[in-house]
């Protein structure tokens, strides 16, 4: 899934002609790359690769002040076909992403010696700090009158993926805690220096002079 290709296009279509700096600018703005995976260096290659592909086309080029003459792109017919089919391939697919916390906690042996409570308690605090800067962005942003409901919904969106993963990790955590306390494995602070300096693995071995 190309999406520098489909922030490209859908910006040229939802917004009209504009050239690529003002359109990396509001990416920028959005923090596109945090969340959407869009590395700002991508964007003008796509641009190329568009122009190329005849998906945009330059309709002239502007100059401001002493800034260098920077060429404006609409989005072709064709462009608007690429579009259509990329929104359908974004929207459809339900899992799009490499999941690295499920490939974490089934194979890299996070699961053994209290490994995976201080990381999931350190993820728990990370995720929760976002949801409340999100929703305050937001809200700040709603205040100001410059969201529509779509911009809206992209915000939520983000407040409550994050939301669910924070009631999930809750969840794993009761269970990790409620398994080490049956196995009378050590949790916590504790679990986390022994899983950082090994102590604890080599238990019963004699200690060489």
């Amino acid at each position: 899934m190309n999406l520098s290709r489909l922030l490209l296009l859908g910006a040229l279509d939802r917004h009209g002609p504009r050239h690529g700096h003002r359109i990396r600018r509001a990416a920028e703005q959005a923090n596109v790359t945090a969340w959407g995976g869009v590395t700002m260096g991508a964007l003008y290659r796509e641009m190329r690769a568009l122009d190329a592909e005849g998906l945009i086309a330059a309709l002239r080029t502007e100059t401001e002040g002493r800034r260098p003459a920077r060429t404006i792109y609409e989005i072709t017919p064709e462009g608007r076909r690429e579009l259509a089919i990329l929104r359908e391939q974004a929207l459809a697919e339900p899992r799009q992403a490499p999941d690295a916390v499920s490939v974490a906690l089934a194979f890299g042996g996070v699961g053994e010696g209290g490994v995976a409570l201080p990381l999931l308690r350190a993820r728990r605090d990370v995720l929760q700090r976002e949801v409340e800067g999100i929703a305050s962005e937001r809200a700040r942003l709603v205040g100001e009158g410059v969201l529509g409901a779509v911009d809206v919904a992209v915000f939520r969106r983000g407040e409550l993926l994050r939301a669910a993963e924070v009631a999930w990790i809750d969840e794993t955590i009761l269970a990790l805690e409620a398994d080490a306390k049956h196995r009378g494995a050590p949790t916590g602070k504790r679990a986390a220096k022994q899983s950082s300096s090994g102590v604890g693995k080599g238990k019963g071995r004699k200690r060489s002079s």
